[in-house]
């Protein structure tokens, strides 16, 4: 079910002058009552996203469509006679680039493709922090917390995952992307803006994400939740199938680094505060198993870490 509400759509060009409280606010109301929000005006050069754009589908036309044929044949998905709830109907590959990068051990990327995502990943990376700052200010954190609690000892971890959603035949039959929530810090999407399929869970009801041109969609990963001690959310989102036009989908995680010290803020936790503490890479290996699962035994469990392992794991995930 969709209902007509208008999504969160931030104009990041407001934040000088005088609509700057305005902008914050809604940048605020978005994080918490969302988890999700759009930015434009972002500073992300348009050429170099036509750029990307351009190249990762023609990357995948070139390299990874035969691969998606010949995996939706090894798995029997051809037809889809029965739905199916264990396979994502997706095509993707994962490009590293902190704490090291993985750019020139993926295969078949031209050079020019490989110096364009290089530039968009820096770009993104410099985004992602600036970002980090402006939440620190709505939820009356020192400037650079959130940046100085990612960081651990080694610095934070930020990786691209790049995907294509081809068209479906019986779309009803399997997600492009199951329903779960983000296991890391602050993600930024880059997604296809003719062709829509991500939806977020507002409030009982399936939400599309509006695909809008050059804009990059913000969303909140398990580690701010608890950071903010639940004053801002992780939501459930997914990927629905199209029968018709491929939908394309660069997603970057800036997360936090593998000794990282996750827990509440001191100045945001309560007496009895609800969230553990934990370091991420703990979390993550707890994540890589059930990411198709609610996040609240997730966060049970990391309480008491005999209980990782009562958890089922159901799902791999990329970590970076």
């Amino acid at each position: 079910m969709e209902k007509n509400i208008k999504f969160p759509v931030v104009d990041l060009s407001k934040l000088i002058g005088e609509e700057r409280y305005q902008t914050m606010a809604l940048i605020n109301e978005a994080c918490e009552n969302w988890g999700f929000f759009e930015i434009v005006n972002h500073g992300l050069p348009h050429d170099l996203m036509d750029n990307v754009e351009k190249m990762t589908k023609e990357h995948y036309k070139k390299s990874m469509e035969q691969k998606f044929n010949d995996m939706l044949k090894s798995k029997g998905l051809e037809n889809l006679e029965r739905e199916v709830e264990d396979v994502d109907w997706e095509s993707t590959f994962y490009l590293r680039h902190l704490p090291q990068s993985n750019l020139y051990d993926i295969p078949d990327m031209s050079d020019e493709y490989r110096t364009a995502m290089k530039d968009f990943g820096k770009r993104l990376e410099n985004l992602a922090e600036d970002l980090l700052d402006l939440l620190c200010e709505n939820l009356g954190l020192e400037k650079g917390y959130l940046k100085k609690v990612f960081h651990g000892t080694k610095g934070p971890t930020f990786g691209t995952k790049v995907s294509n959603y081809p068209s479906c035949p019986k779309p009803e039959m399997i997600k492009g992307l199951r329903a779960h929530t983000d296991a890391g810090g602050i993600i930024l999407l880059f997604q296809d803006d003719k062709v829509s399929g991500l939806q977020l869970l507002k409030d009982g009801d399936w939400i599309d994400v509006p695909p809008l041109n050059h804009s990059i969609v913000i969303n909140l990963g398990d580690q701010l939740e608890v950071i903010t001690n639940g004053r801002y959310k992780s939501v459930m989102h997914r990927v629905v199938t199209q029968k018709e036009g491929n939908r394309m989908s660069i997603a970057s995680f800036y997360n936090p680094g593998s000794d990282a010290e996750i827990s509440p803020a001191s100045s945001l936790a309560c007496k009895e505060t609800e969230y553990p503490s934990f370091v991420f890479d703990d979390y993550m290996k707890l994540y890589a198993g059930v990411k198709f699962q609610p996040k609240e035994p997730r966060f049970e469990a990391m309480k008491n870490a005999t209980a990782v392992t009562e958890l089922n794991p159901t799902a791999a995930v990329e970590t970076f």
